[in-house]
Protein backbone atom coordinates (compact mmCIF):
# COMPACT_ATOMS: atom_id res chain seq x y z
CA UNK A 1 0.00 0.00 0.00
CA UNK A 2 1.47 3.20 -1.20
CA UNK A 3 2.25 6.08 1.45
CA UNK A 4 1.61 10.05 1.08
CA UNK A 5 4.63 11.89 0.13
CA UNK A 6 5.95 15.52 0.59
CA UNK A 7 8.42 17.68 0.25
CA UNK A 8 10.66 18.35 2.61
CA UNK A 9 11.12 21.96 1.95
CA UNK A 10 8.51 23.66 3.28
CA UNK A 11 9.47 27.15 2.13
CA UNK A 12 9.20 26.30 -1.88
CA UNK A 13 5.95 26.02 -3.34
CA UNK A 14 5.78 22.24 -4.84
CA UNK A 15 3.29 20.50 -6.82
CA UNK A 16 3.18 16.90 -5.86
CA UNK A 17 0.22 16.07 -7.95
CA UNK A 18 2.87 13.70 -10.29
CA UNK A 19 5.29 12.61 -7.77
CA UNK A 20 2.07 10.98 -5.54
CA UNK A 21 0.93 9.53 -9.14
CA UNK A 22 4.34 7.77 -9.36
CA UNK A 23 4.34 6.54 -5.93
CA UNK A 24 0.56 5.29 -6.34
CA UNK A 25 1.84 3.57 -8.89
CA UNK A 26 5.47 2.62 -8.78
CA UNK A 27 5.97 3.16 -5.11
CA UNK A 28 8.86 5.33 -5.75
CA UNK A 29 9.57 8.36 -3.66
CA UNK A 30 11.68 10.89 -6.64
CA UNK A 31 12.17 13.04 -3.71
CA UNK A 32 14.77 10.67 -2.73
CA UNK A 33 16.65 12.29 -5.42
CA UNK A 34 19.11 14.55 -4.64
CA UNK A 35 20.81 15.17 -8.29
CA UNK A 36 23.83 13.23 -7.92
CA UNK A 37 23.54 12.91 -11.70
CA UNK A 38 24.95 8.92 -11.85
CA UNK A 39 21.56 8.27 -14.05
CA UNK A 40 22.55 10.91 -16.38
CA UNK A 41 26.20 10.27 -16.59
CA UNK A 42 25.88 6.77 -17.46
CA UNK A 43 23.05 6.76 -20.05
CA UNK A 44 24.14 5.73 -23.20
CA UNK A 45 21.63 7.82 -24.63
CA UNK A 46 22.02 11.20 -23.06
CA UNK A 47 23.26 13.19 -26.05
CA UNK A 48 19.96 12.41 -27.96
CA UNK A 49 17.29 13.73 -25.12
CA UNK A 50 16.41 17.46 -24.77
CA UNK A 51 16.32 17.24 -21.10
CA UNK A 52 18.35 14.86 -19.56
CA UNK A 53 17.30 12.29 -16.95
CA UNK A 54 17.71 14.19 -13.44
CA UNK A 55 16.39 16.76 -15.13
CA UNK A 56 13.66 15.13 -15.35
CA UNK A 57 13.50 13.85 -12.19
CA UNK A 58 14.02 17.24 -11.13
CA UNK A 59 10.97 18.54 -12.88
CA UNK A 60 9.00 15.76 -11.47
CA UNK A 61 9.95 17.27 -7.97
CA UNK A 62 8.95 20.66 -8.71
CA UNK A 63 5.52 19.31 -10.78
CA UNK A 64 7.32 20.99 -14.16
CA UNK A 65 4.46 18.74 -15.69
CA UNK A 66 4.97 20.25 -19.16
CA UNK A 67 8.45 19.51 -19.27
CA UNK A 68 8.32 15.83 -17.73
CA UNK A 69 5.04 14.74 -20.32
CA UNK A 70 6.30 16.78 -23.19
CA UNK A 71 9.68 15.76 -23.21
CA UNK A 72 11.49 13.07 -25.81
CA UNK A 73 13.50 11.41 -23.38
CA UNK A 74 11.53 9.20 -21.62
CA UNK A 75 10.25 7.89 -25.31
CA UNK A 76 13.77 7.57 -26.45
CA UNK A 77 14.78 5.94 -23.11
CA UNK A 78 15.82 2.41 -24.37
CA UNK A 79 15.26 0.96 -20.78
CA UNK A 80 18.88 -0.44 -20.51
CA UNK A 81 18.65 -0.39 -16.59
CA UNK A 82 21.82 1.51 -16.18
CA UNK A 83 20.07 4.25 -13.81
CA UNK A 84 18.07 2.14 -12.44
CA UNK A 85 21.47 -0.35 -11.53
CA UNK A 86 23.74 2.84 -10.50
CA UNK A 87 21.19 5.60 -8.42
CA UNK A 88 22.59 5.33 -4.72
CA UNK A 89 19.14 5.91 -4.11
CA UNK A 90 17.22 2.63 -5.45
CA UNK A 91 15.35 4.49 -7.51
CA UNK A 92 14.02 2.55 -10.57
CA UNK A 93 14.37 5.79 -12.68
CA UNK A 94 14.38 3.07 -16.10
CA UNK A 95 9.93 2.71 -14.40
CA UNK A 96 9.73 6.69 -13.72
CA UNK A 97 10.31 7.29 -17.99
CA UNK A 98 8.00 4.52 -18.56
CA UNK A 99 5.58 5.73 -16.41
CA UNK A 100 5.61 9.20 -18.36
CA UNK A 101 5.21 7.28 -21.27
CA UNK A 102 1.57 5.86 -19.72
CA UNK A 103 0.82 9.07 -18.03
CA UNK A 104 1.12 11.41 -21.30
CA UNK A 105 -0.91 9.09 -23.11
CA UNK A 106 -3.90 8.65 -20.52
CA UNK A 107 -3.96 13.03 -20.45
CA UNK A 108 -3.86 12.93 -24.07
CA UNK A 109 -0.32 14.79 -24.60
CA UNK A 110 0.83 13.88 -28.03
CA UNK A 111 3.90 11.58 -28.33
CA UNK A 112 7.29 13.82 -28.63
CA UNK A 113 8.24 10.78 -30.17
CA UNK A 114 5.80 9.70 -32.00
CA UNK A 115 7.72 6.41 -33.99
CA UNK A 116 8.08 4.99 -30.37
CA UNK A 117 4.50 5.05 -29.50
CA UNK A 118 3.60 3.82 -32.67
CA UNK A 119 6.13 0.91 -32.52
CA UNK A 120 4.26 -0.03 -29.05
CA UNK A 121 0.94 0.22 -30.08
CA UNK A 122 2.01 -1.81 -33.41
CA UNK A 123 4.02 -4.58 -31.37
CA UNK A 124 1.15 -4.70 -28.65
CA UNK A 125 -1.41 -4.98 -31.34
CA UNK A 126 0.31 -7.79 -32.83
CA UNK A 127 0.68 -9.83 -29.47
CA UNK A 128 -3.29 -9.69 -29.15
CA UNK A 129 -3.92 -10.59 -32.42
CA UNK A 130 -1.33 -13.97 -31.90
CA UNK A 131 -0.47 -13.87 -28.93
CA UNK A 132 3.41 -13.63 -29.99
CA UNK A 133 4.90 -10.88 -31.88
CA UNK A 134 4.87 -11.61 -35.96
CA UNK A 135 8.23 -9.47 -36.92
CA UNK A 136 7.43 -9.05 -41.07
CA UNK A 137 3.71 -8.03 -39.98
CA UNK A 138 5.05 -5.20 -37.24
CA UNK A 139 7.46 -3.80 -40.15
CA UNK A 140 5.27 -3.93 -42.47
CA UNK A 141 2.57 -2.03 -40.18
CA UNK A 142 5.56 0.67 -39.43
CA UNK A 143 6.41 1.04 -43.01
CA UNK A 144 2.78 1.93 -43.89
CA UNK A 145 2.83 4.41 -41.09
CA UNK A 146 5.39 6.10 -42.04
CA UNK A 147 6.72 5.23 -45.83
CA UNK A 148 9.83 7.84 -45.22
CA UNK A 149 11.36 5.24 -42.95
CA UNK A 150 10.98 2.65 -45.98
CA UNK A 151 13.14 4.12 -48.12
CA UNK A 152 15.27 5.92 -45.25
CA UNK A 153 16.15 2.11 -44.56
CA UNK A 154 15.25 -0.14 -47.58
CA UNK A 155 18.53 -1.98 -47.57
CA UNK A 156 18.62 -2.65 -43.92
CA UNK A 157 14.93 -4.41 -45.24
CA UNK A 158 16.13 -5.64 -47.98
CA UNK A 159 19.12 -7.62 -46.70
CA UNK A 160 16.74 -9.05 -43.38
CA UNK A 161 14.32 -10.52 -46.24
CA UNK A 162 17.48 -11.72 -48.02
CA UNK A 163 19.09 -14.19 -45.19
CA UNK A 164 15.08 -14.53 -44.80
CA UNK A 165 15.79 -13.20 -41.33
CA UNK A 166 11.97 -12.92 -40.46
CA UNK A 167 9.22 -15.83 -40.46
CA UNK A 168 6.67 -15.95 -43.59
CA UNK A 169 3.52 -16.65 -41.44
CA UNK A 170 3.15 -15.84 -37.91
CA UNK A 171 3.11 -18.11 -34.88
CA UNK A 172 0.17 -18.94 -32.38
CA UNK A 173 0.25 -18.57 -29.06
CA UNK A 174 -2.53 -19.54 -26.41
CA UNK A 175 -2.07 -21.49 -23.30
CA UNK A 176 -4.31 -23.94 -22.59
CA UNK A 177 -6.69 -23.46 -19.43
CA UNK A 178 -5.02 -26.17 -17.64
CA UNK A 179 -2.22 -27.74 -19.02
CA UNK A 180 -1.10 -31.66 -18.40
CA UNK A 181 2.05 -32.25 -16.59
CA UNK A 182 4.73 -32.99 -19.64
CA UNK A 183 6.10 -36.86 -19.18
CA UNK A 184 9.68 -36.26 -17.49
CA UNK A 185 9.23 -32.75 -16.89
CA UNK A 186 10.91 -32.47 -13.65
CA UNK A 187 13.71 -33.90 -14.51
CA UNK A 188 13.71 -31.93 -17.87
CA UNK A 189 14.42 -27.90 -18.51
CA UNK A 190 11.26 -26.01 -19.88
CA UNK A 191 12.76 -24.43 -22.99
CA UNK A 192 11.09 -20.66 -23.89
CA UNK A 193 12.63 -19.71 -27.62
CA UNK A 194 10.42 -16.65 -27.12
CA UNK A 195 9.26 -14.78 -30.57
CA UNK A 196 12.47 -13.87 -32.09
CA UNK A 197 13.86 -17.59 -32.08
CA UNK A 198 11.80 -18.66 -34.22
CA UNK A 199 11.97 -15.55 -36.60
CA UNK A 200 14.76 -13.66 -36.59
CA UNK A 201 17.25 -15.90 -34.45
CA UNK A 202 16.79 -19.37 -35.44
CA UNK A 203 20.36 -19.53 -35.28
CA UNK A 204 20.55 -19.02 -31.94
CA UNK A 205 18.10 -21.39 -31.61
CA UNK A 206 19.24 -24.26 -33.36
CA UNK A 207 22.63 -23.86 -32.25
CA UNK A 208 21.03 -23.64 -28.77
CA UNK A 209 18.55 -26.87 -29.28
CA UNK A 210 22.02 -28.90 -30.79
CA UNK A 211 24.46 -27.94 -28.21
CA UNK A 212 22.09 -28.43 -24.81
CA UNK A 213 21.41 -32.34 -26.71
CA UNK A 214 24.99 -33.08 -27.29
CA UNK A 215 25.82 -31.76 -23.87
CA UNK A 216 22.40 -34.06 -22.27
CA UNK A 217 20.49 -31.16 -21.03
CA UNK A 218 16.47 -32.42 -22.09
CA UNK A 219 14.90 -29.12 -23.28
CA UNK A 220 11.29 -29.26 -23.69
CA UNK A 221 9.05 -26.67 -25.38
CA UNK A 222 6.00 -26.26 -23.69
CA UNK A 223 3.01 -25.42 -26.39
CA UNK A 224 0.90 -22.47 -26.42
CA UNK A 225 3.53 -20.03 -25.02
CA UNK A 226 2.93 -16.20 -25.73
CA UNK A 227 5.12 -13.12 -25.78
CA UNK A 228 6.38 -11.75 -23.05
CA UNK A 229 5.87 -8.35 -24.02
CA UNK A 230 8.99 -7.12 -24.05
CA UNK A 231 9.75 -3.50 -23.66
CA UNK A 232 6.43 -2.51 -25.56
CA UNK A 233 4.36 -3.16 -22.74
CA UNK A 234 6.40 -1.80 -20.05
CA UNK A 235 6.03 1.24 -22.26
CA UNK A 236 2.40 1.45 -22.76
CA UNK A 237 0.69 -1.80 -21.13
CA UNK A 238 2.00 -2.07 -17.37
CA UNK A 239 -1.43 -4.93 -16.91
CA UNK A 240 0.20 -6.90 -19.84
CA UNK A 241 3.68 -6.76 -18.78
CA UNK A 242 2.87 -8.60 -15.58
CA UNK A 243 0.23 -11.03 -17.19
CA UNK A 244 1.90 -12.27 -20.39
CA UNK A 245 5.07 -13.22 -18.28
CA UNK A 246 3.05 -15.05 -15.74
CA UNK A 247 0.66 -16.46 -17.90
CA UNK A 248 3.76 -18.38 -18.76
CA UNK A 249 4.83 -19.08 -16.00
CA UNK A 250 2.13 -20.40 -14.70
CA UNK A 251 1.70 -22.77 -17.92
CA UNK A 252 5.56 -24.08 -17.31
CA UNK A 253 4.30 -24.53 -13.32
CA UNK A 254 1.63 -26.57 -14.33
CA UNK A 255 3.51 -28.40 -16.88
CA UNK A 256 5.99 -29.67 -14.06
CA UNK A 257 9.00 -28.06 -14.92
CA UNK A 258 11.02 -26.33 -11.90
CA UNK A 259 13.44 -24.69 -14.22
CA UNK A 260 12.92 -23.05 -17.30
CA UNK A 261 15.54 -21.53 -19.48
CA UNK A 262 15.50 -18.42 -21.55
CA UNK A 263 17.81 -17.88 -24.56
CA UNK A 264 16.59 -14.33 -25.16
CA UNK A 265 17.49 -11.62 -22.98
CA UNK A 266 14.44 -9.60 -23.44
CA UNK A 267 12.32 -12.15 -22.42
CA UNK A 268 14.54 -13.61 -19.79
CA UNK A 269 14.27 -9.84 -18.11
CA UNK A 270 10.45 -9.78 -18.55
CA UNK A 271 9.82 -12.76 -16.63
CA UNK A 272 12.42 -12.21 -13.87
CA UNK A 273 10.84 -8.78 -13.75
CA UNK A 274 7.59 -10.51 -13.49
CA UNK A 275 8.70 -12.72 -10.88
CA UNK A 276 10.24 -9.88 -8.85
CA UNK A 277 6.62 -7.61 -8.89
CA UNK A 278 4.41 -10.69 -7.53
CA UNK A 279 6.74 -10.81 -4.81
CA UNK A 280 6.70 -7.44 -3.87
CA UNK A 281 3.31 -6.89 -4.68
CA UNK A 282 0.96 -9.85 -3.90
CA UNK A 283 -2.16 -8.51 -5.64
CA UNK A 284 0.06 -9.07 -9.19
CA UNK A 285 -0.10 -13.19 -8.59
CA UNK A 286 -4.14 -12.68 -9.05
CA UNK A 287 -3.86 -11.78 -12.84
CA UNK A 288 -3.59 -15.31 -14.12
CA UNK A 289 -5.46 -17.29 -11.36
CA UNK A 290 -8.54 -15.51 -13.07
CA UNK A 291 -8.02 -16.49 -16.52
CA UNK A 292 -6.29 -19.76 -15.99
CA UNK A 293 -8.02 -21.41 -13.15
CA UNK A 294 -4.55 -21.29 -11.45
CA UNK A 295 -3.24 -20.38 -8.24
CA UNK A 296 0.49 -19.69 -9.53
CA UNK A 297 3.28 -20.84 -6.71
CA UNK A 298 5.97 -19.24 -7.74
CA UNK A 299 8.07 -22.65 -7.98
CA UNK A 300 9.87 -22.25 -11.24
CA UNK A 301 13.44 -20.83 -11.54
CA UNK A 302 14.26 -18.66 -14.98
CA UNK A 303 17.42 -19.13 -16.17
CA UNK A 304 19.86 -17.31 -18.97
CA UNK A 305 21.01 -20.45 -21.28
CA UNK A 306 24.59 -19.61 -20.44
CA UNK A 307 23.65 -19.96 -16.77
CA UNK A 308 21.89 -22.89 -17.02
CA UNK A 309 24.63 -24.42 -19.02
CA UNK A 310 27.34 -23.69 -16.47
CA UNK A 311 24.58 -24.64 -13.65
CA UNK A 312 23.88 -28.51 -15.51
CA UNK A 313 27.00 -28.94 -17.04
CA UNK A 314 30.22 -26.67 -15.77
CA UNK A 315 33.05 -25.75 -17.48
CA UNK A 316 35.49 -28.77 -16.54
CA UNK A 317 32.54 -30.93 -18.39
CA UNK A 318 32.55 -28.69 -20.94
CA UNK A 319 36.12 -28.43 -21.79
CA UNK A 320 35.99 -32.25 -21.57
CA UNK A 321 33.91 -32.17 -24.01
CA UNK A 322 35.33 -30.18 -26.59
CA UNK A 323 36.70 -31.88 -29.77
CA UNK A 324 38.21 -28.87 -31.65
CA UNK A 325 39.37 -26.16 -29.13
CA UNK A 326 39.37 -22.95 -30.41
CA UNK A 327 42.68 -21.95 -29.93
CA UNK A 328 44.18 -18.54 -31.24
CA UNK A 329 40.21 -17.29 -32.04
CA UNK A 330 40.37 -13.47 -30.09
CA UNK A 331 37.15 -12.86 -28.96
CA UNK A 332 35.01 -10.14 -26.72
CA UNK A 333 32.20 -11.36 -24.97
CA UNK A 334 29.07 -8.71 -25.25
CA UNK A 335 26.24 -9.29 -22.49
CA UNK A 336 23.95 -6.41 -23.60
CA UNK A 337 21.70 -4.50 -21.09
CA UNK A 338 18.87 -7.09 -20.15
CA UNK A 339 20.84 -10.31 -18.91
CA UNK A 340 22.20 -8.54 -15.88
CA UNK A 341 20.28 -4.98 -15.26
CA UNK A 342 19.18 -4.53 -12.51
CA UNK A 343 20.92 -6.65 -10.08
CA UNK A 344 17.75 -6.75 -7.38
CA UNK A 345 15.71 -8.27 -10.26
CA UNK A 346 18.31 -10.71 -12.27
CA UNK A 347 20.17 -11.53 -9.21
CA UNK A 348 23.38 -11.64 -11.15
CA UNK A 349 26.18 -10.61 -8.42
CA UNK A 350 28.12 -8.72 -10.70
CA UNK A 351 26.04 -6.91 -13.04
CA UNK A 352 28.71 -4.65 -14.48
CA UNK A 353 30.98 -7.28 -15.33
CA UNK A 354 29.57 -10.14 -15.59
CA UNK A 355 31.71 -13.67 -16.26
CA UNK A 356 28.81 -16.53 -17.79
CA UNK A 357 30.02 -16.16 -21.44
CA UNK A 358 34.08 -15.69 -20.71
CA UNK A 359 33.80 -18.74 -18.48
CA UNK A 360 32.07 -20.93 -21.32
CA UNK A 361 34.17 -19.69 -23.95
CA UNK A 362 37.25 -19.69 -22.33
CA UNK A 363 36.41 -23.74 -21.67
CA UNK A 364 36.12 -23.79 -25.38
CA UNK A 365 39.53 -23.28 -25.87
CA UNK A 366 38.81 -19.67 -27.20
CA UNK A 367 41.27 -16.49 -26.31
CA UNK A 368 38.43 -14.28 -24.29
CA UNK A 369 40.31 -10.61 -24.25
CA UNK A 370 39.04 -8.05 -21.57
CA UNK A 371 37.01 -4.74 -22.66
CA UNK A 372 35.11 -1.66 -21.06
CA UNK A 373 32.29 -2.80 -22.95
CA UNK A 374 30.25 -6.01 -22.23
CA UNK A 375 27.35 -4.68 -21.17
CA UNK A 376 27.01 -0.88 -22.83
CA UNK A 377 23.52 -0.64 -24.68
CA UNK A 378 23.27 -1.11 -28.87
CA UNK A 379 20.47 0.96 -28.94
CA UNK A 380 17.90 -1.69 -28.19
CA UNK A 381 14.50 -1.04 -29.14
CA UNK A 382 15.02 1.81 -31.56
CA UNK A 383 16.33 -0.59 -34.30
CA UNK A 384 13.01 0.12 -36.59
CA UNK A 385 12.18 3.34 -34.53
CA UNK A 386 15.40 5.53 -34.63
CA UNK A 387 18.30 3.56 -36.49
CA UNK A 388 20.53 6.60 -36.56
CA UNK A 389 21.08 5.83 -32.51
CA UNK A 390 21.29 1.82 -33.26
CA UNK A 391 23.95 2.74 -35.47
CA UNK A 392 25.65 5.17 -33.56
CA UNK A 393 25.64 3.36 -30.38
CA UNK A 394 26.55 -0.10 -31.66
CA UNK A 395 28.54 1.11 -34.34
CA UNK A 396 31.29 2.13 -30.44
CA UNK A 397 30.86 -1.04 -29.70
CA UNK A 398 32.16 -2.99 -32.52
CA UNK A 399 34.88 -0.18 -33.32
CA UNK A 400 35.62 -0.93 -29.40
CA UNK A 401 36.34 -4.50 -29.93
CA UNK A 402 38.33 -3.85 -32.58
CA UNK A 403 41.02 -1.67 -30.77
CA UNK A 404 40.76 -4.30 -28.15
CA UNK A 405 42.18 -6.94 -30.39
CA UNK A 406 39.38 -8.59 -30.77
CA UNK A 407 38.13 -10.96 -34.01
CA UNK A 408 34.77 -11.28 -32.91
CA UNK A 409 31.86 -10.19 -30.89
CA UNK A 410 30.56 -13.12 -29.16
CA UNK A 411 26.50 -12.60 -27.82
CA UNK A 412 23.94 -14.26 -25.92
CA UNK A 413 20.92 -11.56 -27.52
CA UNK A 414 19.22 -11.99 -30.34
CA UNK A 415 18.33 -7.69 -30.65
CA UNK A 416 22.03 -7.01 -29.76
CA UNK A 417 22.97 -9.67 -32.62
CA UNK A 418 20.93 -8.10 -34.95
CA UNK A 419 21.96 -4.79 -33.92
CA UNK A 420 25.52 -5.25 -34.18
CA UNK A 421 25.09 -7.39 -37.26
CA UNK A 422 22.84 -6.61 -39.77
CA UNK A 423 23.48 -2.69 -39.25
CA UNK A 424 27.10 -2.68 -39.86
CA UNK A 425 26.98 -2.05 -43.55
CA UNK A 426 25.78 1.76 -42.03
CA UNK A 427 28.65 2.10 -39.47
CA UNK A 428 31.71 4.14 -39.25
CA UNK A 429 34.30 1.03 -38.77
CA UNK A 430 37.75 0.17 -40.90
CA UNK A 431 36.20 -3.31 -41.45
CA UNK A 432 33.48 -5.52 -40.70
CA UNK A 433 33.75 -7.88 -37.38
CA UNK A 434 31.54 -11.29 -37.14
CA UNK A 435 28.52 -11.11 -34.45
CA UNK A 436 28.23 -14.64 -33.48
CA UNK A 437 25.76 -16.28 -30.90
CA UNK A 438 27.84 -18.32 -28.43
CA UNK A 439 25.92 -21.38 -28.72
CA UNK A 440 27.49 -21.22 -32.69
CA UNK A 441 31.27 -21.77 -31.32
CA UNK A 442 29.88 -24.02 -28.95
CA UNK A 443 28.61 -25.98 -31.76
CA UNK A 444 31.83 -25.57 -33.52
CA UNK A 445 33.83 -26.71 -30.78
CA UNK A 446 31.67 -29.68 -29.95
CA UNK A 447 31.85 -30.68 -33.86
CA UNK A 448 27.92 -30.71 -34.43
CA UNK A 449 27.23 -30.78 -37.91
CA UNK A 450 28.07 -27.57 -39.54
CA UNK A 451 24.17 -26.65 -40.43
CA UNK A 452 23.54 -26.80 -36.48
CA UNK A 453 25.34 -23.31 -36.43
CA UNK A 454 23.79 -21.61 -39.14
CA UNK A 455 26.59 -19.69 -40.77
CA UNK A 456 24.55 -18.41 -43.55
CA UNK A 457 21.99 -16.67 -41.33
CA UNK A 458 24.99 -14.11 -40.05
CA UNK A 459 24.98 -11.02 -42.19
CA UNK A 460 28.96 -10.41 -41.67
CA UNK A 461 29.75 -13.66 -42.87
CA UNK A 462 32.17 -15.30 -40.40
CA UNK A 463 33.04 -18.35 -42.22
CA UNK A 464 36.16 -16.68 -43.59
CA UNK A 465 37.49 -15.64 -40.49
CA UNK A 466 36.79 -19.64 -39.12
CA UNK A 467 38.79 -21.04 -42.15
CA UNK A 468 41.73 -19.05 -42.07
CA UNK A 469 41.71 -20.55 -38.10
CA UNK A 470 41.46 -23.91 -39.39
CA UNK A 471 38.32 -24.69 -37.70
CA UNK A 472 35.85 -24.73 -40.74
Amino acid sequence: MSKEISPVNDSMTFHPELAQRIQDELGQNVFLCYQCVKCTSGCPLSEFFDWQPNQIMRAVQLGQEDIALESETPWLCAACQTCTTRCPQNLDITGIMEFLTREALERGVRPAIPEMNRFCEAFMREVRLWGRAYEPGLMAELALRNPQRLVDDRRFFLRMLLKRKVALLPGRGRPPRKAKPVPGAAEALAYYPGCSLHSSATELDVSAMAVCAALDMNLIEPKGWVCCGSSAAHRVDPVSAIDLPLKNLTLIEQSGFKEVVMPCAACFNRHKTAQYEIRQQEQYRAQPDEVMGYVYQDSVHVSTLSEAILNHVGTEELAARVKRPLTNLKVVSYYGCLLTRPPQVTGVEHPENPTDLDDLLRALGAEVLDWSYKTVCCGGVHSLTRPDIVVKLSGEIVRHAREAGAEAIVVACPLCQMNLDARQFQMDIAEPMPILYFTQLMALALMLPEKMALWHKNLVAPQPLLQEKGFL
